[in-house]
């Protein structure tokens, strides 16, 4: 079993995690791609309102329920308290001693790696597949040393969350933009609607 890890906000999930994702899959040969909800996501709380996790993790759920190969994952929102992914990557490692590890990253995350909470965890339990978008040529970014992974070249989807979320504020559309599970989700909750998804709250304890 070679499992891919694609974890993050989805604050909504959109049309360009869903790119990354496959092509994750058919590039890297996995079996499996786990869409995977933070519930509590360290980088983002203190500088934005962030939706509910129930909320996020249902959008997850109605946007992929089609899609082979890809599966929406709750363990974080389970787990609850702040999301860590050397954590997630230790509770499948136990859950699936065979498989075959593999966290998927937007080249722009790289960088912060150093970053993250026991990062030496995620290196000895997990492969990278860091994703580069076509034409990055000597900028494409590499896997960073001392890390197992590969690097993937994806169409380029120049989607942003935060417009996203605006657009669904103005209540202006959003098809072809958010797959249309995640669509019916948010307008039948309301999701965005007729507030300002991006004010800043206070950051909570963990």
């Amino acid at each position: 079993m070679r499992l891919g890890i694609f974890g993050g906000t989805f604050d909504p999930i959109h049309n360009g995690h869903l790119v990354a994702a496959v092509n994750a899959r058919h590039d890297v040969g996995l079996d499996r791609v786990l869409i995977m909800p933070a519930h509590v996501p360290w980088q983002k709380v203190g500088h934005r309102a962030v939706t509910p996790a129930a909320d996020r993790l249902a959008m997850v759920a109605a946007a992929v329920t089609d899609v082979d190969g890809l599966e929406a994952s709750d363990l974080e929102v389970r787990r609850g308290g702040w999301s860590y992914t050397a954590d997630t990557v230790e509770a499948l490692a136990v859950a699936q001693p065979a498989a075959g590890l593999f966290v998927i990253l937007g080249a722009d995350a790289v960088a912060g790696l150093g970053t993250w909470e026991r990062a030496e965890t995620i290196r000895a339990l997990a492969s990278l597949v860091v994703v580069n978008r076509p034409g990055a040529g000597a900028g494409a970014v590499a896997v960073p040393p001392g890390w197992r992974g590969v690097t993937i070249e994806i169409p380029a989807l120049d989607l942003s969350s935060t417009d996203l979320r605006a657009r669904a504020a103005a209540g202006r559309p959003l098809d072809y933009l958010v797959p249309p599970g995640a669509i019916r989700y948010l307008r039948e909750r309301g999701l965005y609607a007729g507030g300002h998804p991006d004010e800043p709250h206070p950051r909570p304890a963990p």
